[in-house]
């Protein structure tokens, strides 16, 4: 087994339990946003969201999967790949999407379907894809993953939190619409300190293994961006949506990979590194390529 497989990042108790409850109030901030009018477009154009529900939980792992044949990274690494594709969307894609005069109300629903739908695809295509690949299979012996407990985990933190806040909207919206407002930005404000505080105590970590995976990472997320992108256009999509679903394929909700990796694995090094890691560069690459695109329509507009 390489060095960077048997390192740890340490992690207590009462932070994961801080990082639990941020991620489920930052699941219910995104909840207080969706109306059943998101789920009704679903049905006014099935098309667009199949298909960004193919990118999501079907195409992304598989090309992490043939991406980690091809680079053939230290497994722990690798396992950290496919527990980033396997999450759902970000949340943060709804505002680049809007950034980018891409199609925000595809944006909303695809995280909402999305987000029910990683509840139990998330899971799935951890393990199916983790048992498939021979080094990485070894570590999650080793490590025993329950898949019901990780179910459970995932159903905790995604399910309840976006079933209550889907629940306070539908009876007074004034008063989610509100809350939702005020909650949102605190509470990812909240996550991102509590992330950060964690590896800060982990620097020497970070300093000694960073360099192995920010490559890895970069190259990972590009490819997850220009698959939207492609398989959109290969679909005769409009521009407008060819944005919208590079952005959703691109952005993930790394904030539940590494709570998965400090409650199943440990903080396995390679794992939380890259998720770390993703966290941070999809944030660069989302708004860096959203402030492209709305650069170009601008353009666009003042020539016209």
């Amino acid at each position: 087994m390489n060095e960077l497989d048997q390192v740890k990042i340490n992690f207590d108790s009462g932070g994961l339990l801080i990082l639990n409850i941020a991620l489920a109030v930052i699941m219910f901030g995104v909840a207080l946003g969706i109306k059943p009018s998101d789920f009704k477009r679903l049905s006014k154009q099935p098309k667009l969201v199949l298909i960004g529900v193919l990118l999501q939980f079907v195409l992304l792992p598989f090309i992490t999967f043939l991406l980690i044949l091809l680079i053939k990274p230290e497994p722990s690494i690798a396992l950290g790949m496919m527990m980033v594709a396997a999450c759902p969307g970000g949340n943060i894609s709804n505002f680049m999407t809007h950034l980018a005069n891409g199609n925000t109300a595809l944006s909303v629903s695809l995280t909402a379907i999305g987000t029910f739908i990683a509840i139990f695809m998330t899971p799935f295509n951890f393990q199916f894809y983790g048992y498939l690949y021979e080094p990485t299979s070894v570590l999650l012996k080793e490590v025993q993953l329950n898949p019901i407990k990780l179910l459970e985990l995932v159903l905790l933190i995604l399910g309840i939190p976006l079933m209550l806040g889907m629940l306070l909207r539908a009876k007074n919206e004034k008063l989610a619409i509100l809350i939702c407002k005020r909650l949102k930005p605190l509470s990812i404000i909240v996550f991102v300190v509590i992330v950060i505080l964690a590896f800060s105590k982990n620097i020497d970590v970070f300093n000694r293994y960073a360099h192995h995976v920010i490559g890895i990472g970069i190259l990972h997320n590009i490819l997850a961006i220009l698959l939207g992108f492609t398989v959109a256009k290969a679909f005769n999509l409009s521009f407008q949506n060819q944005k919208t679903l590079a952005i959703e394929t691109g952005i993930q909700n790394s904030g539940l990979g590494l709570l998965l990796i400090f409650t199943f694995f440990n903080g396995l090094g390679g794992m939380a590194i890259l998720a770390a890691f993703w966290g941070i560069w999809h944030i660069i690459s989302g708004l860096a390529i959203s402030y492209y695109w709305s650069y170009k329509d601008k353009k666009i507009l003042e020539i016209s």
